[in-house]
């Protein structure tokens, strides 16, 4: 980009933070953003209808979830990277029409297979449209004004987090025009639409001064490692186990090795990896980095496995299922604002280990009260243990990007954070794989209507017990992020009026 072309991407955005249209272009980013956040929750609930009325196979439904984690985890560092080189404003809109167009073929899907496909699709869509909202509120706002705007973009959060499953519940309970689930992709139809006819007007485009190039060879390979890892991983239990699926995943480890090897080569030549080799030198970043991934695949086995326990094992409705959730929900929100403001500042490290041990007390707590009371357990019943899960999450989710990015260098940290996002979509992905392992591999091929319950709570506790190893080895991970955490972003904020090059800031996605 030349100087000129800076320049007056620079007087755009001066511009922008003095029109008031500002706020209508907040207003859209966040719409979008809280579309992406609410469609991420809002399919789990409907996971069951979806099986029942497409009759999908159980490694069908773990694709219906984990291809859109595995899409958005692959394009989301060169989504950031696409709307620096060409324009946020123009990579947000295409993003968004995509996304709309593949809800639409979510919502149209004749079979199981183009559910898939389309989920695939609305993931990498996602990729391009969620790196440019923060961007955009970057170029857009004045620093003074980023904290107001940042606080707003975290009410979103948590209000996409609460009303998610809700939303999904209602939408799959109320069967509407009799087409079962399909209305939890359709209502994005009037949203995305609405967003990208008026994000045209609003939003002021923008670009980075100094933009890293694309490094599509490093996503191919990724893409391709999680690919070989995953695929034998949901399919392998329906098929026997066979030879080819062992190669594969032993392939995948060959892949990984080359991506580092390509991605070292690709620093040397023109200093724009796909992955910043050299952060993993920061032992903090490098544990926080595996705390991100492992986290994520306990989040992915968990989601999944409450669902089917719930509307299958258990037989009850969606709704049920999704008021269910409703103190798990509003533990998180809570608990991460008081982590932040409170008890992070004064207490530190401790904090996030005391979230994971509290969180994997919930955990212990929730399979002893599901082994107790069997299929006869009571929503209240289950209210206690998702309350005591929900305040260890959100002791963790909330302040954990900022420890991970406290000893990382600042002309480092647009790279970091797209990474920290990146690998916990894909310990996501990775988990709603596993579960053909720790949930499926636990019930038996041919049940009988009375052996489904049972055998679905013992799926279910078996599963619980391994997310609960997990937390364990998160609480161990820990003890190398700094005993006192920087707000790293914050200070950013208040230090420079400049656009963030390379990569996007972080995006909370639950």
């Amino acid at each position: 980009m030349t100087s000129t072309e800076s320049t007056l991407s620079s007087t755009a955005a001066g511009r922008g933070a003095g029109d008031r249209r500002r706020w209508f272009a907040l207003a859209i980013v966040m719409t979008a953003a809280f579309m992406d956040l609410v469609d991420v929750t809002i399919v789990n609930i409907a996971i069951p209808s979806i099986q029942r009325d497409a009759g999908a196979s159980f490694s069908q439904i773990q694709w219906i979830t984990a291809g859109y984690a595995l899409a958005f985890a692959a394009g989301l560092i060169t989504g950031g990277r696409l709307g620096d080189i060409h324009g946020r404003k123009r990579l947000f809109l295409i993003g968004i029409g995509g996304f709309t167009l593949a809800s639409a073929l979510c919502g149209f899907a004749v079979n199981p297979e183009m559910l898939v496909a389309s989920r695939i699709l609305q993931g990498a869509m996602a990729a391009l449209m969620v790196p440019q909202v923060l961007s955009i509120v970057h170029a857009t706002f004045p620093a003074h004004e980023r904290g107001k705007v940042f606080g707003l973009f975290g009410a979103i959060v948590g209000l996409g987090a609460v009303s998610g499953p809700l939303l999904g519940a209602l939408l799959t309970e109320w069967n509407l025009f009799g087409l079962e689930w399909r209305p939890i992709f359709l209502i994005n139809l009037p949203v995305g639409v609405g967003a990208f006819l008026l994000g045209r007007p609003f939003i002021t485009e923008s670009r980075a001064p100094r933009a890293l190039r694309l490094d599509l060879v490093g996503v191919a390979l990724v893409t391709l490692g999680l690919l070989m890892l995953l695929y034998p991983l949901t399919r392998g239990r329906e098929l026997g186990w066979p030879l080819w699926g062992y190669a594969s995943m032993a392939g995948a480890l060959v892949v990984f090795a080359t991506l580092v090897a390509y991605e070292r080569r690709k620093t040397r030549l023109d200093g724009s990896p796909l992955v910043e080799l050299s952060l993993f030198r920061v032992k903090s970043f490098a544990a926080g980095i595996a705390v991100q991934t492992v986290f994520g695949v306990g989040l992915g086995i968990f989601f999944l496995v409450w669902t089917l326990y719930m509307q299958v094992g258990l037989g009850w409705s969606a709704l049920r299922a999704g008021l269910t959730g409703v103190p798990f929900s509003l533990a998180v929100s809570t608990a991460a604002g008081m982590s932040v403001q409170k008890l992070v500042p004064r207490f530190g490290r401790k904090v996030l280990q005391a979230g994971a041990l509290v969180m994997g007390a919930g955990v212990l707590l929730y399979i002893w009260e599901s082994d107790r009371y069997g299929l006869a357990i009571a929503s209240w019943q289950m209210a206690l243990p998702l309350v005591v899960m929900g305040v260890g999450m959100g002791l963790i989710v909330a302040p954990l990007t900022d420890a991970v990015l406290s000893e990382v260098p600042r002309e480092h940290s647009g790279s970091a954070s797209g990474l920290i996002n990146t690998v916990q979509q894909m310990g996501n992905a990775l988990g709603l794989g596993l579960v053909s392992v720790v949930f499926f591999g636990e019930i038996g091929d041919r049940l009988t209507p009375t052996q489904v319950g049972p055998a679905f709570a013992h799926a279910f506790q078996y599963a619980l017990g391994w997310v609960a190893a997990v937390l364990a080895v998160i609480f161990l991970l820990m003890f190398a992020l700094p005993r006192r955490p920087a707000q790293h972003m914050e200070g950013a904020e208040a230090d420079t009026e400049k656009e963030p090059a390379g990569e996007p800031e972080p995006v909370l996605v639950p």
